[in-house]
């Protein structure tokens, strides 16, 4: 037998050639936390100095309309000047463009209130041809008509622009998403009738909007209430962007957006009814359909980035499974983990 040779040792690197570990970069917090007591202005002055002539004009117009003027003071966050009033109850309506009222709360706060026997909590306006508007405080406007009140407490910003911004106080009553999105297709349309604010880009209105997709879905909800918005979000939230063209040019496209999605809907339900004919019965149906026809979900991202999508090559390729779905290859544990997860079931 041949002699066997030896193994030779593998060759071992320096100590000093290992390279240093790399230094770990400090995670950047969201959002620098203000200083204490760095921000606004103070307490006293806030009524110091004389009001604008807008001001002015805005407490002039109040006593007119049988109003009385308990004060003015500039806020203290931003130094604005507002108008502390008291109102007549029919001067005032809540701004068009907000969420539908729920009668519900409203007749909760309409209990509330009398055991307080005080109404303290002022609700915000704005001034308008018509009279004054609130975007903030319509469910207790409500509960005080049906108390029989002649008059309410109110904040008055002079700015009626800043309306559609003063809507994202609003918490009287947390937004689902039917709400949310009817307020902001509302919004948009009521900015679109204006001839200065409907030129301006959607990308400027994220504040008041919060997302694109919000505008898409909710003029589903205005063609259909029963809408199951929940099922398509996500969706829909990787395809649409915020864009750089005038707010009216984007509603239109929108709207073509929202027959579309509408339309995949109508064949998602035929798809439902297939696993309801297979023997399926669960609130969770639609969005497991809605998730085996997905095609968003294959795409692999590094962690962080945001996946962003085509809405029309998207929708085509989920009508096209919605078209070919196959209830067979449906299992029970597909349902019930839908159902596990809490996802959106069928609204």
């Amino acid at each position: 037998m041949a002699d066997k040779k030896p193994k030779q040792a593998a060759a071992r690197k320096p100590a000093g050639d290992k390279k240093p570990p790399a230094e770990k970069k400090p995670r950047a917090s969201k959002k620098p936390k203000a200083a204490a007591g760095s921000t606004g202005i103070s307490a006293a002055d806030t009524v110091a100095g004389s009001p604008p002539a807008a001001i002015v004009a805005l407490e002039d117009r109040i006593t007119g309309v049988g109003g009385a003027v308990v004060g003015h003071y500039r806020e203290p966050l931003g130094g604005h000047w507002v108008v502390l009033a008291v109102l007549p109850i029919d001067q005032v309506e809540p701004t068009p463009y907000q969420r539908e009222l729920s009668k519900a709360h409203a007749d909760r706060l309409a209990m509330v209130i009398p055991k307080v026997g005080r109404f303290l909590d002022p609700i915000v306006t704005v001034p308008t041809a018509e009279g004054f508007r609130s975007p903030n405080g319509m469910h207790r406007l409500a509960a005080m008509r049906s108390l029989g009140a002649r008059a309410i407490t109110a904040l008055i910003v002079p700015e009626p622009e800043v309306a559609f911004r003063i809507l994202a106080l609003n918490t009287e009553k947390a937004h689902n998403l039917r709400d949310k999105s009817l307020e902001v297709v509302r919004m948009v349309r009521a900015l679109v009738a204006d001839p200065v604010a409907g030129k301006r880009a959607e990308n400027e209105y994220q504040l008041e909007l919060e997302q694109p997709a919000f505008l898409t879905i909710g003029v589903c909800y205005e063609r259909n209430g029963r809408y199951s918005g929940g099922a398509y979000l996500s969706v829909v939230s990787k395809c649409e962007e915020w864009s750089e063209q005038a707010l009216r040019d984007v509603l239109p496209a929108r709207e073509v957006h929202a027959t579309r999605l509408l339309e995949l809907d109508e064949a998602v339900n035929v798809a439902v009814a297939k696993l309801k004919a297979a023997g399926f019965q669960s609130g969770y149906l639609k969005p497991v359909v809605v998730a085996r026809i997905n095609p968003l979900r294959w795409i692999k991202v590094k962690p962080g980035q945001p996946i962003r999508a085509d809405f029309d090559k998207t929708i085509d390729k989920m009508l096209e499974g919605a078209r070919a779905f196959d209830p067979s290859k449906i299992k029970a544990d597909d349902i019930a983990a839908a159902a596990a997860m809490g996802g959106p079931s069928d609204e």
